[in-house]
């Protein structure tokens, strides 16, 4: 059977490098953005030139209806899904008192309820199959929190939780389930930040600068290639950051 997977926010930054890094083991890859759609078909040409089959959807992973929808497409199309990445996210920098509702249910939608919807729909189909790895791409501030990031590190540390759960949940259906805590990487997330302040922040990573998206990629693909008895796991990857 050709070996399927799905990869959320893969229109840039680390979802779009651990697509590029999945087409070395996968023949089937099904990519899905909202706010790039042109660089997610970008990225679907990448694959394509690469011998994989793509599926590739503009849409908020935020939305159950769009994810049934995708999921359906995936299942229909192909028939299986043995790898899912929840990949998607946003963030926000500001205080806690000046992030809006609005900003507040978005953060928590794309971030955190995307997560949940994607693996709602998928881990049935790895339940029938007795077999299926998950991987959750968050953050180390899901672990410790950040100042003026607290809906972000908040949305992380239920990703974090969620992870811990499930791995319990499916061990014995033989799905394993782990997140990949990432630290600094240097992705389009970052533009917020001056380039003074980016340095400040490279000189208090041990390594002494940011990751690339396609490190934290070839983690993530080590991470889906150990034994599925790993699982239920929060693998940081900061350089010695936190």
């Amino acid at each position: 059977m050709k070996k399927t997977a799905i990869v959320t926010g893969a229109s840039t930054g680390i979802g779009k490098a651990i697509a590029l890094e999945l087409a070395e083991q996968y023949e089937r890859i099904a990519i899905t953005s909202y706010k790039h759609p042109e660089e997610l078909m970008h990225t679907k040409s990448l694959l394509l030139k690469q011998g994989v089959e793509c599926i590739a959807c503009s849409g908020d992973s935020g939305s159950y209806t769009f994810v049934q929808e995708f999921v359906q497409t995936v299942l229909s199309s192909w028939g299986r899904i043995d790898t899912l990445i929840n990949n998607a996210g946003i963030s926000s920098v500001c205080l806690l008192t000046e992030l809006s509702i609005q900003e507040w249910e978005t953060l928590l939608s794309t971030n955190l309820s995307s997560v949940f919807y994607y693996c709602h729909e998928v881990i049935p189909f790895m339940i029938r199959e007795h077999s299926g790895r998950i991987l959750n791409i968050s953050s180390v501030w899901g672990e410790v929190g950040a100042s003026c990031e607290a809906a972000y590190s908040a949305t992380k540390g239920g990703v974090n939780a969620l992870t811990q759960a499930l791995g319990k949940e499916l061990a014995p259906s033989g799905i394993a389930v782990n997140a990949l805590s990432c630290g600094a990487v240097n992705t389009d997330m970052n533009s917020c930040f001056s380039s003074e302040e980016l340095s400040v922040l490279e000189e208090s990573i041990p390594f002494g600068r940011m990751a690339s998206p396609k490190e934290a990629a070839q983690c993530a693909l080590q991470i889906l290639s150990s034994p599925t008895y790993l699982t239920g796991q929060i693998i940081r990857f900061d350089g010695g950051w936190i």
